[in-house]
C-alpha cells in the first residue's frame, strides 16, 4: 500500500466507510501525501500530456479568443485574467506571448491563478514572475473576468450511485477481507432519477458551485470564460479513472501516485452559469472549434519557419481519434455582449434550464 493507502484505511478502519468524493480529494490534495501536492504530473516525464505542452497553438489560439471578447465588450480595464488549475503556467504563458500585441490588454490584466497546489505555486512563478495566487475561484476580485480552465473541472471530487434494486446506492470507498481497498454500495435511498438496475450516475456539486461564482462575477461584472475539458453533455455511467506513468490504473491501486478523474458532465455546468446571470454555449469539440480559430493556418506558418513537430502536434489536437472530439470547449458570457469566437448560445427552455444542445430526437449533433 502507500502511504496514503495506509492512512485511508486507518481513517476507514476508525470511522467506516468513505465516499467517493472524500476519497479523491485526499488523493490529490492530501499536503503531504497527494498527487497534486506534491509533484509536477505534466509532461512525458509525469503521468500525463496536456494539450498546451502539446503545442503552443493551442495556449495562443485560446489566448486571441479570450483577447477578442475583451475587445468585443469594450476592452474593459482593469480587468481580471484568470486561470483555474495552471499546471505549470505553460497555457498562461503562451496566452500572455501571443496577446502581447492586442493593445492595451496586458496593460489592464491583473494575472491570477487559482492553484491549490505549494509545489506547483513555485513552478508557476519560475515561468510567469509575480502573479496573484487564489485558494478558490470565491477569491477573485470583484471586477470584470476573462478566465480559462484547461483540464480543471475533470480532477474536481466526484459523488456517484448506483441503481439496485432497493432504489439508489452512493457507491463508498471500504476495505475488503484483506484490509486493502475496495468499492462497496451505502444503503439505498430515494432519488427523483429513473435508471435501470445496474446503472451508475456520477455528479460534482464542486464543478457546479465554481461554475456558479465564476458566472456570477461574469454576470455582474463583464467579462467570458473558456472551459476546456474531456466529457459529455449529460453523460451516465462510471468515468472515473486513475493515470500513472502515461497508463491507465485502478483509481484505488495507488492512491496519491496516480492522477484520479472523471468525464465532466456539461450539462450541470451550463445550468449554474445560466442560473448566475450569464449565457452559456453547449460544448462544442475541440477539433472543428480549434480549426475555426485558424490552427491549420498557425501549423501551416509553425512548419515552414522549421517547426518539424507542427503536423503531428495539429493532428493529436483536432483529429476526431485523438483529442478533437473526445475534448470538449465551452463558452460562458454577458448578456449584453457576442460569445466568444467559434462559440453559439444555448437554447433555452422556459426557465434557466439549457435544452440539450444536440435538439429533438432524431436531429443529430448540433455542431
Amino acid at each position: 500500500m502507500t502511504p496514503l493507502a495506509r492512512i485511508i484505511a486507518a481513517r476507514i478502519r476508525a470511522e467506516g466507510p468513505m465516499p467517493l468524493d472524500e476519497y479523491m480529494r485526499l488523493c490529490l490534495m492530501h499536503p503531504q501525501h497527494g498527487y497534486y501536492s506534491t509533484r509536477d504530473p505534466f509532461g512525458a516525464q509525469g503521468d500525463f500530456t496536456t494539450a498546451p505542452e502539446i503545442s503552443q497553438m493551442f495556449g495562443e489560439l485560446v489566448g486571441l479568443a479570450i483577447a477578442q471578447a475583451w475587445l468585443d465588450q469594450g476592452a474593459p480595464a482593469p480587468f481580471t485574467l484568470a486561470e483555474l488549475g495552471p499546471g505549470r503556467g505553460t497555457l498562461m504563458a503562451d496566452v500572455l506571448r501571443a496577446t502581447a500585441r492586442v493593445p492595451g490588454f496586458r496593460q489592464a490584466a491583473t494575472v491570477a491563478l487559482v492553484e491549490a497546489s505549494p509545489h506547483l505555486r513555485l513552478v508557476q512563478r519560475q515561468r510567469l514572475g509575480e502573479v496573484l495566487h487564489l485558494d478558490s475561484a470565491a477569491d477573485l476580485p470583484q471586477a470584470p473576468l476573462f478566465l480559462i480552465a484547461n483540464e480543471f473541472f475533470d480532477a474536481l471530487p466526484i459523488r456517484q450511485v448506483q441503481r439496485t434494486a432497493q432504489g439508489w446506492a452512493e457507491r463508498m470507498v471500504t476495505l475488503d477481507a484483506a484490509g486493502g481497498l475496495a468499492l462497496a454500495l451505502g444503503a439505498p435511498q430515494p432519488l427523483p432519477v429513473e435508471g435501470s438496475e445496474g446503472e451508475i450516475r456520477e455528479s460534482c456539486p464542486e464543478g457546479a458551485a465554481i461554475m456558479a461564482t465564476v458566472a456570477g462575477r461574469i454576470a455582474s461584472h463583464g467579462g467570458a470564460a473558456i472551459v476546456i475539458d474531456y466529457g459529455t453533455w449529460d453523460g451516465r455511467g462510471d468515468s472515473l479513472q486513475a493515470l500513472r506513468a502515461h497508463a491507465y490504473d485502478h483509481p484505488l491501486a495507488h492512491p496519491g501516485d496516480a492522477d484520479l478523474t472523471a468525464h465532466v458532465d456539461f450539462a450541470p455546468l451550463a445550468a449554474a452559469a445560466i442560473r448566475a446571470g450569464a449565457l452559456a454555449s453547449p460544448p462544442e469539440p475541440q477539433g472543428p472549434w480549434l480549426q475555426a480559430l485558424g490552427i491549420e493556418a498557425r501549423a501551416a506558418r509553425l512548419a515552414a519557419a522549421g517547426d518539424a513537430g507542427a503536423a503531428e502536434a495539429l493532428d493529436r489536437l483536432t483529429a476526431p481519434a485523438r483529442m478533437g472530439h473526445l475534448f470538449k470547449a465551452m463558452a460562458v458570457w454577458t448578456k449584453d455582449s457576442p460569445p466568444p469566437p467559434g462559440f453559439r448560445p444555448l437554447p433555452l427552455r422556459d426557465g434557466p434550464a439549457p435544452q440539450d444542445p444536440s435538439g429533438p430526437a432524431g436531429a443529430g449533433p448540433a455542431t
